[in-house]
């Protein structure tokens, strides 16, 4: 990945939307995975009471965060494990949750990782990262396109429409936890919580 281009201008918020349609690839152990980004979340470092940075706050576990922009952060929770991309220059620990793709290559591989088919094969964080066959975090530090993961600026479809909506499994964290900072491909059928009804069939939110 690029990254001047990438981060050169724009608030963290403004990054996540960008990424959306952009190709993230893995190259596994069991060969090439990836999917199109449909669903982001921007997290925005001391200010946000939801973000892992709150307040200044710097661990050994966070701290790829603090690093320069497009470095890997891989972070757990109840097991699972989260793929995370800081955002900002060096020391502004602001970073974009990918929450799901829409896969596109590999789909055998990630299949046999879930034993999932269908939209739940990658309609959410957790479930990417299984599919990725990624439960550890030795890539944390690394730099998109420098690792084995990549966000391929320069392989993009296009949102119809992105949409907003306030930011999932973050309710008890505080006076940012209702902003509007989750967005995602309207209608896409990948996008996690997204009722059939909503499903963009033909097109599956692309322009």
């Amino acid at each position: 990945m690029n990254q001047d281009p990438f981060y050169s201008s724009g608030t963290t918020d403004e990054i996540s939307k960008k990424i959306l349609g952009m190709l993230l690839t893995y190259d596994s152990p069991k060969g090439m995975v990836g999917g199109r980004i449909v669903e982001t979340e921007a997290y925005m470092g001391q200010q946000d009471s939801a973000a892992h940075a709150f307040k200044g706050r710097r661990t050994p576990s966070n701290d790829p965060l603090y690093g320069p922009p497009g470095t890997v952060y891989i972070y757990s929770i109840h097991g699972r494990y989260l793929l995370d991309v800081a955002a900002q220059e060096k020391d502004v620990p602001q970073g974009i949750l990918i929450r799901a793709i829409e896969p596109t290559i590999g789909l055998s591989i990630m299949e046999a990782n879930r034993t999932k088919h269908g939209v739940d094969l990658t309609n959410g964080p957790g479930k990417l990262m299984e599919a990725f066959g990624i439960a550890d975090k030795k890539m944390n530090m690394e730099i998109f396109g420098d690792s084995k993961l990549d966000i391929h600026q320069d392989d993009k479809k296009i949102p119809a429409q992105i949409e907003e909506s306030n930011r999932i499994g973050v309710a008890n964290q505080g006076s940012w936890a209702t902003k509007p900072l989750r967005y995602f491909v309207k209608g896409n059928p990948y996008v996690s919580g997204i009722r059939k009804r909503d499903f963009d069939k033909e097109n599956h939110g692309w322009r």
